[in-house]
């Protein structure tokens, strides 16, 4: 199901007495409604696009706590009143929100897919709000037909692999796993690699499937300031082997103190100033293609920290982003 985007979301402070020079990105966001026919991004421009995926179906499958449906709406909150910096060229869109119904989680992916296909086909760069981590490949299914020719780089900040089985069902924990195997289906490399993963998080099938995948991994102590050097070169060597790059950021791998809206809570976590660095190195890089935002839970938050959060990194990605 999709709803499209109101400008009931988007809602803060006007200083009138300023003008202009008083914006924020609430008064600067432009609706676009993707159950209609939408306009082709202005060339002279460069376009971003928010979409929601209200959902956490495949965290509820994941014996998860359940409340990531409502992150959309809360990271929206937590980034309407952002003073507006952006320059003349560069321009805010919502697109609205795909819902998850009657725990159809195969079906809300499939959707949001062809609304981030949409996206891309009209020149707009989709800023993806989860929902769970099951938000990661209904992403990827919307921009598959994009890097058909083209090597992908998947880069995931997270504590976990996600590379469940799932034989069963899918879920939160197995979209990388279901990437992997529809890549070789397609005779494609599984190019994936995780920042901050924690080791009491993933059991030793999950270790061995990601050296079976040669997935590429760093555990959360090395994901530290003082190793940033290493970090970039890690970074920049990644890079080179990739044409594309997918960035999925899953909020519980912050240590609690700056995230405790999620559903796995991480006491030994990142801290968010090397994430930013990082992430500002690949949006800078002119090889970004889409990111999203997942497993946030307003329900467990405390005084929005993790929603300031989850708005602060796309506030950073997207000042960088729109200068390539």
């Amino acid at each position: 199901m999709y709803k499209p985007a109101t400008k009931e979301a988007w809602k803060g402070r006007i200083d009138k007495q300023d003008g202009e020079l008083g914006l924020r990105w609430h008064q600067a966001v432009h609706l676009l409604d993707l159950g209609n026919e939408i306009p082709q991004a202005d060339p002279g421009e460069v376009a971003f696009a928010f979409i929601g995926f209200c959902c956490d179906e495949g965290v509820r499958r994941n014996q998860g706590r359940v409340g990531a449906v409502a992150a959309p709406g809360a990271l929206r909150g937590a980034m309407a009143s952002f003073a507006h910096h952006l320059p003349e060229q560069t321009k805010l869109y919502d697109a609205g929100d795909v819902l998850c119904t009657n725990g159809n989680l195969e079906e809300a992916q499939e959707q949001l897919g062809k609304k981030v296909a949409l996206l891309l086909q009209k020149g707009y760069r989709p800023l993806v709000l989860g929902g769970g981590h099951e938000t990661a490949y209904g992403h990827f299914l919307g921009f598959e037909k994009e890097t058909e020719n083209v090597q992908l780089g998947i880069l995931n900040f997270d504590a976990h692999f996600d590379l469940r089985s799932y034989a069963q069902q899918a879920s939160s924990g197995t979209p990388f796993l279901q990437m992997a195997d529809r890549l070789q289906d397609q005779g494609q490399l599984f190019k994936y690699k995780v920042l901050g993963l924690q080791e009491h998080g993933n059991t030793q099938v999950l270790f061995k499937t990601a050296d079976e995948l040669g997935v590429a991994y760093t555990f959360a102590n090395h994901v530290q300031y003082h190793f940033l050097p290493q970090l970039l070169q890690d970074l920049e060597a990644f890079l080179k082997e990739v044409e594309a790059v997918y960035i999925t950021i899953d909020l519980d791998v912050f240590a609690a103190a700056y995230a405790p809206g999620v559903s796995a809570v991480n006491a030994l976590g990142l801290q968010p100033e090397v994430v930013l660095e990082l992430l500002k190195f690949v949006a800078g890089s002119g090889k970004l293609l889409s990111i999203d935002i997942a497993e946030l839970n307003p329900s467990l938050d405390i005084d929005n920290r993790t929603a300031k959060l989850g708005a602060a990194i796309l506030y950073q990605v997207v000042g960088e982003w729109q200068k390539v």
